[in-house]
C-alpha cells in the first residue's frame, strides 16, 4: 500500500486536507469538503448495478474497483465512492466488503472491521436517542401512545429483534417490548447518507420520528432535544474515508445502508467530494438494479440533483444458469437470460442504455462466456468481459474502454420512474409494474392504516423506498428468474423522515439479520505479528 498522503497527493490533496486515522486511512477535513462543495463536480458519474444475485456472489464491489483500475491504466484521473462494510455481514454468511483478489480496497482488514468508526458512531447516536426516549417516558416528560424508535448494533443477532427492557422495578424505567436494527438498518445510517452537510444534518435529525403522543401526532428527536448531541457523535462520521485500491487508486468508502431495507447507496458527501476530485466517479449501489439501483435513480439522485452518465449491469454466467434452472449445459443460461434482460429493460426506463460487464469465474467455459456475450449483444447492448479479481486493471480495461466511449456521449436527461406528485399507491404501482415486473401491488390493511396515519401527519407526498427481498424481483424469495403476474404485498408503511422517504416493507424482510450456521467469524484471527487474517 501507498502512503494515504501519497494518495491523496494524485488529487491535487494535502496532507492538510486530511485527518490521518493510521499511514493508510484518512478522512477529508471539513474545510477540505467545503471548498469541494462550492467549487463544484468536474467528473461524471457511473453507477455500477447487477443482475439478482444469488448465493455465490456476482462480484459487484469487485467489478467496480476492477473498473477504475481499468480507467487508472488507461489515463484517466479516476476514484471511486463506495459503501462500508458492515460488521453484521463480515462476520455472518457473506464476508467482507471490500472486493477481492486484485481488485480490492485496501486496507481491507481494518475497513472491513472498524475503518474510522462511523458505523459505531450511527450506532451510538441511534441508541442515544432510544435512551433519550425512555429517560422522557421514565420522567413523564413526554406521554407516549407508542414509541417506535428501536436500538441497534452493528451485528447480526437474531436474538435482539424482539426484547423486553425495563425490567426490575421502577427505578430501572417502565417494562416494555422494544428491539434491535442492525446498525446499516438505522434511520440514523439513511439520513447520515443523504445528508449535504451539518445543517443538513442537523435539520434531517430533527424529523426522526421516534413514536406517537397520547395525541396521536409523532414525537419528534427535535421534540426531545436530542440532535445537538446525536451531531456531535456523528461530526466526524459526516467525513469521507480516504483509502486506495490494490493498484493504488483513490476510494473514498463511506456509508452503507442496506438496499433490501434501505436505499443502499453510499453518502451523497462522498460521491459529491470524489466528482469535485476526479473526472470519472464509480459508484455502486447495493445488490441488484430492482433494489439498489431503482433507489439509487429514485431516491439519492432525485434528492441531490446528480445523475448517472453510465450504468455498467454485472452478470455472471454462473448466475444465469442459476435463475435458469441450474441445471448442466447451456440451456439454464438461455432461460436465466431473461433475469438479466428484465434489469436491462428497467436502466433503459430511465433513459441509459446499460453497458453488460460479464465477470469471468474459473470454472466458466469458452462456450458459456460466448453464448452470454451472444445473447446480450443480440438485444443491442454492449458487453465485455471482465477479470479484474485475477488480472486487476489489466483485465478490467475492455470494459473501461466500453465505459470511456460511453462517457463521450451526450449525458442522459434525469428522468424518474415516478412523479413526487403522485400518490403512495401510483408510486409503489410505478415500481413494481416499470422495475419488478408485477402484474399489480396489494396493500394489507395494516398497510392503510399506516398510511393514513402518515398522511394525517403530511408525509404522503415523500419519495418510495420500497423494502423487499434480494433475491428476486418479486416479495417471494423462492421466485427466481423473471417471475411474471405476480402481485406485490405491502404489509406496512412507516415514515423514514429524516433520510426523507416512506418504506414500504414487503414480504418477511428482517431488520435484524442471524448468523449462518457457520458463521464466517469462525474463520478469523489475529497474528502474532498483529495482522488480521481470514477476512474474505
Amino acid at each position: 500500500m501507498l502512503p494515504i498522503a501519497d494518495v491523496a497527493r494524485t488529487l491535487d490533496l494535502t496532507t492538510e486536507d486530511l485527518l490521518f486515522h493510521g499511514p493508510h486511512l484518512a478522512k477529508l477535513s471539513w474545510k477540505t469538503v467545503e471548498r469541494l462543495r462550492m467549487q463544484g463536480p468536474r467528473g461524471k458519474l457511473v453507477l455500477v448495478s447487477a443482475m439478482t444475485p444469488t448465493k455465490y456472489g456476482e462480484g459487484k464491489t469487485t467489478t467496480s474497483i476492477g473498473l477504475v483500475q481499468g480507467l487508472a491504466r488507461r489515463g484517466t484521473r479516476v476514484m471511486t465512492a463506495l459503501r462500508e462494510p458492515s460488521l453484521g455481514p463480515v462476520f455472518g454468511a457473506k464476508g467482507g466488503g471490500t472486493g477481492g483478489g486484485q481488485a480490492a480496497i485496501e486496507p481491507s482488514a481494518r475497513i472491513n472491521l472498524h475503518c474510522t468508526g462511523d458505523l459505531h458512531a450511527i450506532t451510538a447516536a441511534n441508541n442515544l436517542l432510544a435512551a433519550l426516549v425512555d429517560n422522557a417516558i421514565h420522567f413523564d416528560q413526554q406521554r407516549f401512545k407508542q414509541v417506535t424508535w428501536k436500538r441497534c448494533i452493528d451485528m447480526n443477532d437474531r436474538f435482539l429483534r424482539n426484547t423486553v427492557i425495563g425490567l426490575g422495578g421502577p427505578s430501572n424505567g417502565v417494562p416494555r417490548e422494544d428491539g434491535f436494527d442492525i446498525t446499516a438498518a438505522s434511520e440514523v445510517m439513511a439520513t447520515l447518507c443523504l445528508a449535504d452537510g451539518i445543517a443538513d444534518l442537523k435539520k434531517r435529525l430533527a424529523q426522526l420520528i421516534v413514536g406517537i403522543g397520547i395525541d396521536g401526532k409523532p414525537i419528534t428527536a427535535g421534540a426531545l432535544n436530542g440532535v445537538g448531541a446525536m451531531a456531535a457523535l456523528l461530526g466526524e462520521a459526516l467525513l469521507p474515508n480516504l483509502a486506495q485500491t490494490t493498484e493504488g487508486v483513490p476510494t473514498l468508502v463511506h456509508g452503507g445502508p442496506f438496499a433490501n431495507i434501505a436505499h443502499g447507496c453510499n453518502s451523497v458527501i462522498a460521491t459529491r467530494t470524489a466528482l469535485a476530485l476526479a473526472d470519472v466517479v464509480v459508484t455502486e449501489a447495493g445488490f441488484a438494479f430492482d433494489l439498489g439501483g431503482e433507489k439509487f435513480i429514485d431516491l439519492k439522485c432525485r434528492l441531490s440533483g446528480l445523475f448517472p452518465h453510465v450504468v455498467v449491469l454485472v452478470a455472471t454466467a454462473r448466475a444465469l444458469r442459476f435463475h435458469g434452472g441450474d441445471r448442466p449445459g447451456l440451456a439454464s443460461i438461455e432461460l436465466g437470460f431473461r433475469n438479466l434482460l428484465r434489469h436491462v429493460h428497467s436502466i433503459q426506463s430511465f433513459g441509459i442504455t446499460p453497458i453488460v460487464s460479464l465477470n469471468v469465474f474459473a470454472q466458466d467455459t469458452e462456450e458459456e462466456l460466448s453464448l452470454v456475450e451472444r445473447l446480450v449483444r443480440e438485444e443491442g447492448i454492449k458487453i465485455a468481459r471482465d477479470e479484474g479479481f485475477l488480472q486487476g486493471g489489466v483485465g478490467s480495461e475492455a470494459i473501461a474502454a466500453l465505459v470511456l466511449h460511453a462517457l463521450e456521449t451526450p449525458a442522459p436527461t434525469p428522468r424518474f420512474t415516478y412523479p413526487l406528485e403522485a400518490s403512495f399507491e401510483d408510486k409503489v404501482r410505478a415500481i413494481a409494474r416499470t422495475i419488478y415486473g408485477a402484474a399489480d401491488v396489494e396493500f394489507t390493511a395494516e398497510a392503510r392504516i399506516d398510511l393514513t396515519r402518515l398522511r394525517a401527519w403530511g408525509l404522503g407526498h415523500l419519495p418510495i423506498c420500497i423494502a423487499k427481498t434480494h433475491l428476486s424481483l418479486s416479495d417471494d424469495p423462492t421466485k427466481y428468474g423473471a417471475p411474471e403476474g405476480f402481485v406485490i404485498t405491502v404489509r406496512q408503511v412507516r415514515a423514514s423522515a429524516g433520510a426523507g422517504f416512506l418504506l414500504a416493507l414487503t414480504g418477511d424482510l428482517l431488520t435484524m439479520p442471524g448468523l449462518p450456521k457457520v458463521p464466517a467469524a469462525q474463520h478469523l484471527d489475529l497474528r502474532e505479528d498483529g495482522e488480521v487474517i481470514g477476512v474474505h
